[in-house]
């Protein structure tokens, strides 16, 4: 099937999301606060605070970084590079967060493994998904550029087909 795209006007500009940098960042993140957190406020429970070892607080935290890393992946692979290997990374990464949460005498033994891995997994989908590191050349509008794009079908996309073969023979 012939796929085309045509660039919408500015008014219908979408933001992009860079869902790896948001998962590096939520990981960053869990791994500060499970390791750091627990030295630097160590007043807190004084103050009637307690989210050093609470049991919602991890759970949400495994779950943010659960939804963040399925859409981050789940794009990467569906758009750019259709490789299992950063969703393995970070399923293990995920597995070694729940047996913290399972295991808490081991609990600062788990985490290194498991904010290494889920990072890990985020950079190599971003690097995979990245244009260059796969040798292909970015879908017109599937750049990320910024410019959503719109599917062009019917007797618009064979004129449009036509006037790139013509663009491209005169630029070759």
């Amino acid at each position: 099937m012939l796929r085309l795209y045509v660039y919408l006007p500015f008014v219908f500009m979408i933001p992009k999301i860079n869902w790896d940098a948001l998962g590096i960042t939520t990981s960053i993140l869990c791994a500060i606060h499970c390791a750091v957190l627990p030295l630097a406020v160590a007043s807190l429970p004084v103050l009637g605070v307690n989210i050093v070892h609470n049991a919602g607080f991890e759970f949400g935290m495994i779950v943010l970084a659960f939804v963040v890393g399925s859409r981050a992946f789940w794009h990467g692979y569906r758009r750019h590079h259709r490789q299992r290997g950063p969703l393995v990374l970070f399923l293990a990464g995920l597995l070694f967060l729940a047996a913290k949460q399972i295991w808490h005498d081991y609990e600062f033994s788990l985490l290194p493994f498991a904010v290494i891995l889920i990072i890990g997994a985020h950079v190599l989908n971003y690097r995979l998904s990245r244009p260059a590191a796969s040798g292909r050349k970015p879908e017109i509008g599937g750049d990320h550029s910024g410019m959503p794009a719109m599917r062009v079908t019917g007797p618009e996309a064979a004129q449009l087909a036509a006037k790139e073969r013509k663009s491209t023979i005169f630029l070759n």
